[in-house]
């Protein structure tokens, strides 16, 4: 997985950490849960604020 691998990131996520609601998590934080998924291989200074809001809303998403 890279960061570019949104939905991806999301649903791993959403399996992983189900009870976490994604609006309480900071982003340093989701950061940290991103790059330590199975399967995560990407530069950490690939990841921005803009990369880090798509996987929070997409992981919202698949929530509800």
């Amino acid at each position: 997985m890279k960061w570019t691998d949104i939905n991806e990131i999301a649903i791993a996520l959403a399996d992983s950490m189900p009870d976490v609601d994604p609006l309480s998590v900071r982003f340093t934080e989701l950061m940290e849960w991103v790059m330590a998924l199975p399967g995560f291989a990407d530069d950490p200074h690939r990841c921005n604020e803009k990369v880090l809001e798509a996987i929070q809303m997409a992981w919202l998403d698949e929530l509800a």
